[in-house]
């Protein structure tokens, strides 16, 4: 069972990883390349998906093995401090093939919200 904190922060990484893959679906690849604000939006929701699971507890990470918290974590770190090397097909492959199935594992820990 999660504590208030880790549900808050699991519904977090949700609600980020699902706003990221809706803009992503609505965009191709090269867009990725010359429209800034979708980047720069991109970017920023997989950082606060990356900053919340670095929140979550280890024993509540522990509990939940199917999802890859040191990756998302680690690519939180790398989008912050290497911020001038963004490498735009890592960020896409990670949108498109990564997030659904974080969003699927996501819907299975957070318990719904009350009614």
């Amino acid at each position: 069972m999660l504590n208030e904190k880790d549900c808050i922060r699991i519904r977090h990484m949700l609600d980020y990883s699902r706003e990221a893959a809706e803009l992503a679906k609505e965009a191709t690849r090269p867009e990725l390349d010359t429209n800034r604000l979708l980047e720069l939006a991109l970017v920023r929701l997989l950082e606060l998906v990356g900053e919340a699971a670095a929140r979550v507890s280890p024993g509540a990470q522990a509990s939940y093995p199917e999802i890859p918290w040191s990756l998302i974590v680690g690519m939180r770190n790398r989008l912050i401090h290497g911020y001038d090397a963004v490498d735009r097909d890592v960020l896409w492959d990670t949108l498109s093939d990564d997030l659904p199935r974080l969003i699927d594992e996501l819907e299975k820990t957070v318990p719904p919200e009350p009614q």
